[in-house]
């Protein structure tokens, strides 16, 4: 399955919609190194979306060094990079998520407890946390939550901590330079309209007079 090409999907329809929203009431989309860098912005701000913007900034770090090597590593797993673009770390999908838990702290709970959830799985399973485990490991691991349909009963709580990790990382990616450049959008530029069509014209009886396609249709 081509995951960026779901993962586009979702974002451009519906699934990924309430994340989104959520998240750009901030009015930020890069976030560049929001974990470590201080508040910095070139982006044109209503002056409380700029004090807000910093003061979550301001906050200390929520999650641990630990617990952002396996946000990246799951990242690049959901988004990984390809022919096209980067992948969702080299979007800084990473430090959006630390972000979005600071900005919206009802993401905190679930966002630790599944990732402490997958370093138990993956002890008990393997002998390691997630991130120290085998690429392979990894795979097998989160093959086991990531489609909720044909998971078992007994890994319900690792399914609803993907389906949010899932979101999220949609959700920052494709909000991102890199995501926006993959989607392929252009956002508004200057077009060229030279009339209605001919089989338009045609089907209404109608024509352009050699003046109207001179000066009104022609460039």
């Amino acid at each position: 399955m081509d995951r960026r090409k779901t993962l586009k999907a979702l974002v451009v329809g519906t699934v990924s919609t309430g994340v989104i929203i959520e998240s750009c009431k901030t009015g930020d989309k890069k976030l560049e190194d929001a974990a470590t860098k201080p508040p910095t912005s070139d982006i044109n701000r209503m002056a409380e979306e700029e004090e807000h913007y910093k003061s979550v900034m301001a906050q200390k770090t929520f999650f641990t060094a630990d617990e952002m090597a396996t946000i990246t590593i799951l990242g690049d797993i959901i988004i990984p990079k390809d022919a096209v673009s980067g992948s969702a770390s080299d979007a800084k999908v990473p430090e959006f998520i630390e972000f979005i838990v600071k900005d919206m702290p009802e993401h905190q709970i679930p966002m630790r407890g599944g990732l402490r959830w997958l370093d138990l799985q993956c002890l008990n399973n393997y002998g390691k946390p997630f991130k120290d485990c085998s690429k392979q490991q990894q795979i097998e691991m989160v093959d086991q939550i990531a489609y909720p349909k044909k998971a078992k009963p007994e890994m319900s709580q690792g399914v609803s901590f993907f389906n949010l990790m899932r979101n999220l990382t949609a959700t920052g990616f494709y909000t991102s330079e890199i995501g926006v450049k993959d989607v392929g959008y252009m956002g508004n530029v200057p077009n060229k309209w030279n009339g209605v069509p001919d089989d338009v014209l045609k089907q209404y009886g109608f024509a352009y007079t050699e003046k109207e396609m001179k000066e009104c249709a022609s460039y």
